[in-house]
């Protein structure tokens, strides 16, 4: 599903994200990536969309070789591929249903096959009374709801969660997590990069713990750790 071999990352400016990293992540596993701020967690997440390219070694993620992609080939790698940020990032002058509707659009989707899945994820993630809300009109927690929904609407096989509950109070952060889990057990792998300690503690799954660009722990029912 996901598979890294001796990547490295080091940036323009010569600082070395991640350094020999070698992982692999089947298909419907929930893992959380941790690790103190500037650790390389962001960059790990990133390359598996590739919103980065490697400087050395191999990344495949869902049979597709990231970095020997074409750059017209990548728009079909991140069909397979939902991703859910901190900030959300929504479109801030288009309702709900149409932010999640955009990621079908830009694929030319027919509209009938659009409104009936933006009307699916938008059940699945609780807000089918928020449909036609515009951002500032929904509740942090409601807006990743729907970053949630943008994710999902094209039935990815993987789905990377970057700090989605950090801008989030805590009630609402186990929302999301609670929902992150509905769509890991309906068969998504779930990959969620995170500092929020007390659910990697209580929501015992994988951790793989990154410090100073090297994995220094993989554990099955893991921890937060120090």
């Amino acid at each position: 599903m996901i598979e890294m071999h001796d990547v490295w990352k080091t940036y323009p400016n010569g600082a070395t994200a991640l350094q020999g990293i070698d992982i692999r992540i089947d298909r419907g596993e929930f893992v959380y990536v941790v690790g103190p701020s500037g650790a390389g967690k962001s960059t790990f997440v990133k390359l598996m969309y590739r919103a980065e390219r490697p400087t050395k070694g191999q990344i495949f993620v869902n049979g597709f070789n990231i970095d020997r992609m074409r750059e017209r080939r990548i728009p079909y790698l991140r069909r397979h591929i939902g991703v859910v940020f901190q900030d959300f990032k929504l479109l801030p002058q288009l309702t709900a249903a149409e932010n999640v509707a955009f990621a079908l659009e830009v694929i030319e989707m027919p509209r009938r096959q659009i409104r009936r899945r933006v009307a699916d994820v938008m059940e699945l993630v609780g807000l089918s009374h928020k449909m036609h809300a515009r951002p500032n009109e929904l509740s942090g927690g409601e807006q990743q709801r729907v970053a949630v929904a943008r994710a999902l609407v094209n039935n990815p096989v993987v789905l990377i969660a970057d700090e989605p509950t950090g801008n989030l109070d805590p009630e609402t952060s186990w929302e999301i997590l609670r929902l992150l889990e509905k769509i890991n057990d309906r068969g998504t792998t779930v990959v969620m990069a995170t500092h929020n300690r007390d659910i990697v503690n209580t929501r015992k799954k994988r951790v793989i713990a990154i410090e100073q660009g090297r994995i220094v722990r993989d554990e099955e029912r893991g921890v937060y750790g120090l």
